[in-house]
Order: structure tokens, then C-alpha cells, then sequence
């Protein structure tokens, strides 16, 4: 129900608060009753314990009464002096009259100063003189003179029976005052069982019999397993012994069990009574009640608000279905009034049942005004009678359907169609449904997009770019005249001819054809990235390095109708763009790699190298002498000098090898895959060798020589930043060694050594 009723409204809604209320009051009423009820059973059981303790309390007070005179009936007649000299017989009769013989008592005896028994009103025979009491609680109070009068002991277990009894003795004297022994009867504690036994108090109660002083005399029904025990100290004994009777509710110190306790003292006895009935055993039929009248309430309480809530949600779907009618008929109007179109509704008489905004704003009538006026009070006589004939069409169950252009009221010719759908119920035309939308936007766009067709066509034409366009099928539509002079086709020619036959892109790489990118935006409908290819000329063959874009064309639903492609000629800027790559590599005067190229070639070098476990040589060479060239004979000269120098050491090292031109007549060769360092020292034997020949220059022969240092990786460096500055260090040892030779590095600590020459080498090393 939740689920179709508004949040807000429901609970706005005042018959569900009223319900609500309602629902509180009938739970507040049923939690009073039952807490009333609780109540009422608390107090019941609090009076009937109570009541139930006084009735046990009197009982064992007139049982105890009773067994107490016979003990005094006894003392008495034990403590004459003459009793002792009668007959056996007659001793007994005079000592134990029938009044010991009440329910639950059990035999008396009477014990002499030595606790033995001398007198017994039930003889056990054999056993009376084997048995003594003087251990006994009693005895040994009244034989210390530490108690007077009664004396109720602790509840111990039958020496002559075995059951359990609870000990009532009185002490007699002799003539002289003196302690002569003790007067003992016992209660037998089955008596309370057998008295208790008809209670039925619920699970977990009982009746307790506990001395003063804590002792456990007896439980009900709980057997004998807590006889004897001491509860002095306990909290519910420290409340038992404050006061004489009372009611409340504690934990057991025995069993943890929450009870309500009723109890009372036993007449003048030290001896106290409670019923102890479980608060489980009180609440259970309150419980069951509780159970019941909560039901009832939370039923009453959920029929209520249950039918609020189909009230609520009854009301609230008539609102929302009136809501979404008036929502409805105000969207309807709202749409209609929002459309640039005439919409209306004539009757079969032709008068206005329905007109929206826009016939206010041709022909200045609200359509409040317009609603029930006959059409021709509308157009006027020449636009109803020029209309005359569509509408009767249209009355005799015709769709019409015309496009024509009309002068509005205000004098402004306004280019319409005009719409009218018959409203046919039964077979009958009840009315015609009228729509005139005015199109002179359309008509003025039309004219705007032929004159910019015209214009397109005249830009094509002009741009230096060439353009091609083809249909969806990829067959050419239209060449501009740059794309005329690229392919070799006319216009009127290529038209109709497929796009790959008309422009065949080619790879700048290998001269494949490639994959006609037009095809591929046409499929794609995606624009396609700038190709560069070749085009070549149909008839002269000439090649043309392009780049080409492509377009696909759509029309206003995304459907694809063609393609265009614009292609530039790039020829020129491809050699020079390859012309500023080279010289961005080599040196513009000897064509050697320049330290960029250097670089990059010197750390592939390294990266072989560390592969391999080769070794890789690093050179560094400077003309001796190119400055004097420079100064006699001119810079260009000694330009020459560098060239014929540069072709001189590609020559005289291996073609993996890298001669680098590192700036004026410093050069640099990197010798990698070498297996020993005697390799690259033989290289630069060559290097020094070719050298001998005299330069050419201007008409004369000059002997110009050459300084070089070596390093090697790894042993000198490990990257070529190290092995360049050693390298370097080796020269300029070798420039101030008398120039014309070699230097291998050796090391910070070392002098580089000296690369000996051709001869050298070849000598004995012993020389």
C-alpha cells in the first residue's frame, strides 16, 4: 500500500493521524489493563504466600507447642530423684505419656551428664548404651550452661534411624543444680515433606524452613541435597532476619533463581518460614493473558490503520487520475498552443470547437473569442470561398492535403500547407480536424541553400587543393579543377567511375596500393585520419606526394550519401622535409653524422657492447697544422682540407663503424664489436697512415697530421660522457707527446700510453 500512496499526502491527510491516535489509544488501554492485571496477579500472589506462610507458620507452631510440653513433661519428671527408683516399666509410662506420640515426632530420649542415652521413648534394642550425643550441637550448649531452655539444634541425620531429624532438647538438673543430662526429642523432617507435599506452587517454588541462624532445615520440593547448608549473610537471609514477616522479590543464593519471597518467623522459635514461588511461576498466567490481549490489540490496532490506509490510498488514486486528466488536458493545450502550426476543430457546420495560440497570432483572435464562430466569419469571403472546396471534400469523408500561399490579415503572404483530416465516427463526419503550418521559412531556405550550393561549387573550384566526392557506392560525383590536373581525369569523365579507379593511392614506402580510404569513411561513417601516399597521373605518369583527408557525407538522419576527399600536394614539402632531416644528422660540409646523430649511435653502441661482452673503442682525432691552412690560404681551403680528411677515415675504419664530425677539425670515430684493445689501435695505425699522402689544396700539396686519443668501454667508462672525456684527455696527451700519433687512456692515476706505429709494432718488443 506504502508503495501507491504519496509520502507527503499521506500524511497530511488527517483521517490517518485520527487513525494513528485512535490506533495509540486502543494500545495505551490494552498496555494498562495488562499492567493492571500484572498487578492484580502480584498482589494475589504476594496475599496468597503470605496467607499460605501464616497457615504453615501456625502449624508448625502448634506441632512445636506441643512436642515442647512433652520435652517439659519429660525434664520434669527425670529431674525427680524418686523416678529413678521405680520399675522400668513404670519409669517409662511416667516419663513418656502418649502426648510424644504426635505426627511427626519422633522418639524422645534422655541423655545422661556423659551424653548417653539412659531413657528412650522407642528402645532400639542393642544400641541405646553403644551410642552417645555428647558431639551434638545441643549437649555440648546445655553441658557449657551456654544455653537455657529450649534449644532447637542444627538438623543432622538419625544415628539410630538414618533420616533426617531436627534435634528439640531441654536440659534437667539434679537436686543440687547441678547438669545431669539432657531431655532430646526429634522431629522427623519427612513430617514437612508429607505436609508440603499437596502445594503445587509452579516451576521452580517451594516452601523453605530455615533456623535463625541461617541453617537450612528444610526444601520443599527440593529433597534433602541442601539440608544443613548456611545461608547467614545472603541477601535475602540478612531481610529475613531484619524482620518478623514480609514480601519481596530476590535472587536465590542457592540456584540464581529470581523468586518472590513471602516469610515469617515460626511463633517464638528461632525458626523461619518463607514460601518462595518463582517471578517465571507469577507471570505465567499473566503472560498467557498478556499474549492474548496484546493480539486483540495489535489486530484492532492494524484493522484501523489498514483501512485508513485503503481509505487514504483510494483517495489518493482519485486525486492522481484527476490530477493526470487536468495534467493531461493541460499538456495537450500547452503543446498545441506551443506549435508554430495552426490547429483547430470545426464541427460539421464548420464552427470552431477548438483553436490554439496560433490563430491569435494570425489573425489577432484569442481562441476564446474564435470558439463557435463559423470559418468564413475567420478567412473572410475570398480565402473561404478559394478554401470552399477543400472543406466540403473533406465534409464528405476526403483527406485533403494542398500547399498554396496566402496574404494574413496583417497583409503579410505567408507560404502554407494545409491539412484537413475529417473526424469520421460511425461512418458519419462529425467535424474536420485543421492543421496549417506556415512553410515560408522552408521556401526562403531553399532559395538560401540553392545560392549557397552555388557558392560551394564556385569555392571548390578555387581552393588550390583538389577535391573529390562520390556517392554512397564510392562512384565520383565531382572533380574540382586542382583535382582534374593531379589524376589525369576530367570532370565529366571520371563521373560514375569508381573513386579507386579515379584516385589510386599508392604507398610512399613500397608503391603498394593502398586500401581506398574513401570506401573505409564511407563504411565507418567516421572521419578519416590525414594519409600521405602518391598519385600518379593518368596519362603523363608524373607522381604526386599527397595528403589526403576524408569525410564522410550524411544526411540529417546520419545516413550516409557519399564522401569527400581533399587531397594536397606536398610534393615539395616531402624532399624538404627529407633535405632539413638530413642536415639535422650530418654535418652540412663533410656529410658526416653530427654529435646528434653521434649520441644517438654511441648509445646503441653501448647497449651492443653490454650485450655482447665486446669491447667498444671511443676516438677522438684533431688536425695538426689546420690552423696554419686557415691562415695562408683561406677558410675555404681549409673546408677543403676537412672534406678530404672525412673521406680520408671512411676509408680507413669499417663501414659499422661511426666517423662523427664534432666541430672544427675535431673529429670522432666509435669502433664497436672489437675483441681486444690492439683492434682499435690498429685502426688508428690506419687512420695515422692516411695521412701520409700530402692534401691538395689550392694548386698546392700540404702534409698535415693528426693527434688522437683512445678509450674503451667498459674498462675506461661506462657511459659516453666518460668515455668522450677520456678520450679527449688521451688527445691532448697525444697533442703534447710531439703530436702525429695515438694515446690510449689508462686510467686516472696513469699517463695514457703511446699507440706505437706501423714499424713500432712490428719490431721486437725486446728492442
Amino acid at each position: 500500500l506504502f508503495f501507491l500512496i504519496d509520502v507527503r499526502q499521506f500524511l497530511s491527510n488527517r483521517l490517518v493521524w485520527f487513525a494513528l491516535l485512535v490506533s495509540v489509544g486502543i494500545g495505551a488501554l490494552f498496555a494498562r489493563t495488562l499492567w493492571i492485571i500484572r498487578t492484580d496477579q502480584w498482589s494475589f500472589a504476594t496475599q496468597t504466600d503470605s496467607n499460605l506462610a501464616r497457615t504453615i507458620e501456625q502449624g508448625l507452631t502448634w506441632t512445636l507447642d506441643a512436642f515442647d510440653k512433652s520435652l517439659q513433661g519429660a525434664v520434669h519428671e527425670v529431674s525427680d530423684p524418686g523416678i529413678w527408683a521405680l520399675e522400668p516399666e513404670l519409669r517409662d509410662r511416667l516419663v513418656f505419656d502418649n502426648s510424644v506420640r504426635a505426627r511427626g515426632a519422633g522418639d524422645v530420649m534422655v541423655l545422661n551428664a556423659e551424653g548417653q542415652v539412659v531413657l528412650n521413648s522407642r528402645p532400639v534394642v542393642g544400641t541405646d548404651s553403644s551410642i552417645d550425643f555428647v558431639d551434638r550441637d545441643y549437649f555440648v550448649a546445655f553441658k557449657t550452661g551456654a544455653h537455657e531452655g529450649l534449644f532447637i539444634g542444627r538438623p543432622v541425620q538419625s544415628r539410630l534411624y538414618g533420616h533426617w531429624i531436627l534435634p528439640m532438647a531441654r536440659a534437667y538438673f539434679q537436686p543440687d543444680g547441678r547438669f545431669a543430662g539432657v531431655v532430646v526429642g526429634n522431629l522427623k523432617l519427612s513430617y514437612l515433606s508429607d505436609l508440603l507435599k499437596s502445594l503445587n506452587l509452579g516451576e521452580q517454588s517451594g516452601v523453605n524452613l530455615f533456623r535463625a541462624d541461617g541453617i537450612v532445615i528444610a526444601r520443599f520440593p527440593y529433597g534433602d541435597k541442601d539440608i544443613g547448608k548456611d545461608l547467614a549473610g545472603t541477601a535475602n537471609f540478612v531481610r529475613f532476619d531484619k524482620q518478623v514477616s514480609g514480601s519481596f522479590v530476590g535472587v536465590a543464593a542457592i540456584d540464581k533463581v529470581e523468586r518472590l519471597y513471602s516469610f515469617r518467623r515460626v511463633g517464638d522459635y528461632p525458626l523461619i518460614v518463607n514460601i518462595a514461588r518463582a517471578v517465571s511461576a507469577v507471570d505465567s498466567q499473566w503472560h498467557s493473558s498478556a499474549w492474548t490481549l496484546g493480539a486483540c490489540a495489535l489486530l484492532l490496532m492494524a484493522a484501523c490503520m489498514v483501512l485508513a490506509l485503503l481509505f487514504v490510498r483510494e483517495l489518493t488514486l482519485r486525486l492522481k487520475v484527476s490530477a493526470q486528466l487536468r495534467a493531461a488536458e493541460q499538456d495537450m493545450r500547452t503543446t498545441f498552443n506551443n506549435m508554430h502550426s495552426l490547429i483547430g476543430y470545426w464541427d460539421a457546420q464548420l464552427h470552431n470547437r477548438f483553436a490554439n495560440q496560433a490563430y491569435f497570432e494570425w489573425f489577432g483572435m484569442s481562441p476564446e473569442k474564435l470558439r463557435g464562430l463559423h470559418i468564413s466569419e475567420l478567412l473572410g469571403p475570398e480565402l473561404y470561398e478559394s478554401n470552399k472546396p477543400f472543406l466540403e471534400r473533406a465534409l464528405r469523408g476526403e483527406p485533403q492535403f494542398f500547399e498554396r500561399a496566402i496574404v494574413d490579415p496583417r497583409g503579410v503572404t505567408r507560404h502554407t500547407i494545409s491539412s484537413y483530416r475529417p473526424d469520421i465516427k460511425d461512418g458519419t463526419v462529425h467535424g474536420i480536424f485543421v492543421q496549417i503550418t506556415d512553410i515560408s521559412d522552408r521556401k526562403r531556405m531553399e532559395e538560401d541553400l540553392f545560392d549557397e550550393k552555388e557558392r560551394g561549387r564556385l569555392t571548390l573550384q578555387a581552393i588550390g587543393d583538389a577535391v573529390v566526392c562520390s556517392d554512397a557506392q564510392g562512384r565520383v560525383t565531382y572533380l574540382n579543377p586542382v583535382a582534374e590536373r593531379l589524376t589525369g581525369w576530367q570532370a565529366f569523365d571520371a563521373a560514375g567511375h569508381s573513386v579507386d579507379e579515379v584516385v589510386s593511392l599508392r604507398s610512399p614506402v613500397n608503391d603498394n596500393l593502398l586500401v581506398s580510404p574513401l570506401r573505409a569513411a564511407i563504411q565507418q561513417v567516421d572521419k578519416v585520419e590525414v594519409l600521405s601516399g602518391v598519385v600518379v597521373h593518368r596519362r603523363s605518369g608524373k607522381r604526386f606526394q599527397v595528403e589526403e583527408t576524408i569525410s564522410p557525407i550524411t544526411d540529417r538522419h546520419g545516413t550516409v550519401t557519399g564522401a569527400v576527399a581533399v587531397l594536397r600536394d606536398v610534393t615539395e614539402a616531402v624532399a624538404m622535409a627529407q633535405r632539413m632531416a638530413h642536415l639535422a644528422q650530418y654535418d652540412a660540409l663533410t656529410d658526416l653524422p653530427n654529435r646528434v646523430l653521434l649520441q644517438d649511435r654511441a648509445q646503441l653502441a653501448i647497449s651492443q657492447s653490454r650485450r655482447s661482452g665486446k669491447l667498444l673503442a671511443v676516438m677522438y682525432l684533431d688536425l695538426d697544422g689546420f690552423k696554419a691552412v686557415n691562415d695562408r690560404l683561406g677558410h675555404e681551403a681549409g673546408d677543403q682540407l676537412l672534406v678530404q680528411f672525412a673521406q680520408r677515415l671512411k676509408t680507413a675504419v669499417r663501414a659499422s663503424d661511426t666517423v662523427c664530425r664534432q666541430g672544427g677539425d675535431e673529429f670522432v670515430v666509435l669502433l664497436p664489436g672489437l675483441d681486444t684493445a690492439e683492434a682499435a689501435c690498429n685502426v688508428a695505425r690506419k687512420i695515422l697512415a692516411s695521412c701520409d699522402a700530402p692534401f691538395g689544396l689550392a694548386g698546392e700539396n700540404f702534409n698535415v697530421g693528426l693527434s688522437g686519443g683512445i678509450a674503451l668501454y667498459p674498462r675506461h667508462g661506462d657511459t659516453f660522457d666518460s668515455l668522450s672525456r677520456h678520450a679527449d684527455s688521451a688527445m691532448y696527451a697525444a697533442k703534447r707527446g710531439g703530436r702525429m700519433r695515438f694515446m690510449l687512456y689508462q686510467g686516472p692515476e696513469a699517463a695514457p700510453e703511446l699507440v706505437p706505429s706501423e714499424l713500432q709494432a712490428l719490431l721486437p718488443s725486446d728492442l
